[in-house]
């Protein structure tokens, strides 16, 4: 499979993803805990079905020490017994704010209070803006069927 598209190598969107991805590079550095992130990230990204960044947060994960049973049961969270309350109400968080269009509604304030337990406003910010910025990321992908597979831990960090 070859994307539609190389990002690297067309100038206007390398300008572009150049400025897009150093947000990215800030969501990294932000005070939500890394493992959440990756468990949010890998969320999203299953929910819209972006293979390459299902590639790269399942391994990027794993490289930072993320086990394998977790991992394998991020798309079925809500059954698991292997995450904090903390990363479940993150993981509701990211399910309602990626599933916007299903619910019509958002994040409820159920889901937005149950996340504000366990997560300071630095961290619900870093939380809005990583969903939101997975998303596009996942679409940027998505649009332009990039290939999933080759991706090597760091290897856009």
């Amino acid at each position: 499979m070859d994307a539609r598209l190389n990002y690297f190598a067309n100038p206007t969107a390398g300008k572009a993803l150049k400025h897009f991805m150093s947000a990215g590079k800030a969501l990294k550095d932000a005070p939500l805990p890394a493992a959440t992130q990756e468990l949010v990230a890998l969320r999203v990204s299953q929910i819209n079905g972006c293979a390459v960044c299902i590639d790269m947060h399942t391994k990027e994960a794993a490289a930072a020490g993320e086990t394998a049973v977790r991992l394998n049961l991020v798309a079925a969270w809500r059954e698991a017994t292997v995450f904090t309350e903390a990363e479940r109400a993150a993981l509701a968080f990211a399910e309602e704010g990626t599933r916007v269009a299903d619910a019509a509604t958002g994040v409820s304030d159920e889901v937005w209070a149950d996340a504000a337990k366990h997560y300071d406003e630095d961290q619900l910010a870093t939380l809005v803006i990583m969903v939101s910025f997975m998303n596009a990321v996942n679409r940027l992908n998505i649009i332009t069927q990039q290939p999933a597979g080759d991706y090597r831990p760091g290897q856009f960090h």
